[in-house]
């Protein structure tokens, strides 16, 4: 009877195995982790999107050339937010570079305000400008991983369903098809921006490229 218990259960394991081996369990653990990583993209750009209001109180004062710019901020905000894709249309490039283009419509428009903004001393002087800066540059580097680490899942995944064995369930089983990586639109749109943070009252600058563990510390910061 032991025998015939260890032989069933030897017959159970090695079922198990092939069925693993043929992409029954790694097609869709590879799925659900990429779209694990692309909810903490979304999420990353959500955060950023969070942060323009704070941005548009501080810039009020500012000249009329630097509130028509904060308007173009506020309508890319607009559009940026509104495009969602569905874990269901990861695989869909159209989808993918609408999400894109809104996104680093968004961030160049933003980058503009900041740079125009920096001309005026009152305004880099303020310690509620100075805590925006500081949070938008790690939510920049926030979004440059969140992307990095998605792209990544995605390439396992690629890989995945393309590769022998797996790609017998991939394709059979699953009809898994290619996730779309996400590429920018503009040319260094996944860097972390560099802020010049010297006023002219002579405030030490904010450091640029702030890393991982340090933007962790960035979600304690209120803007005034």
């Amino acid at each position: 009877m032991n025998r015939i218990a260890a032989f069933r259960t030897a017959i159970v394991a090695a079922a198990a195995l092939a069925l693993s081996a043929c992409g029954i369990n790694s097609v869709p653990a590879a799925e659900e982790n990429a779209k694990a990583k692309w909810a903490d993209v979304e999420a990353a750009f959500q955060e950023r999107a969070n942060l323009i209001p704070n941005l548009e109180q501080i810039t009020m004062s500012s000249a009329e050339q630097e509130r028509q710019t904060l308007n173009q901020v506020i309508e890319a905000r607009a559009s940026a937010t509104r495009p969602e894709i569905d874990v269901s249309d990861l695989s869909d490039p159209q989808q993918m570079q609408q999400f894109q283009q809104a996104q680093n419509t968004l961030g160049g428009a933003l980058s503009r305000l900041l740079v125009s903004v920096e001309r005026y001393p009152e305004l880099r002087s303020q310690e509620n400008f100075g805590r925006f800066m500081t949070q938008i540059e790690g939510q920049e580097n926030r979004i440059r991983v969140a992307i990095r680490d998605y792209n990544e899942a995605v390439r396992q995944y690629n890989t995945t369903i393309r590769t022998f064995p797996d790609t017998i369930g991939a394709n059979i089983i699953h009809g898994a098809e290619p996730m779309v990586p996400y590429e920018a639109v503009t040319e260094g749109a996944e860097v972390a921006p560099e802020l010049n943070m010297r006023s002219s009252a002579g405030n030490a600058p904010t450091a640029t490229g702030a890393n991982d563990n340090a933007s962790d510390d960035l979600d304690a910061a209120a803007v005034n």
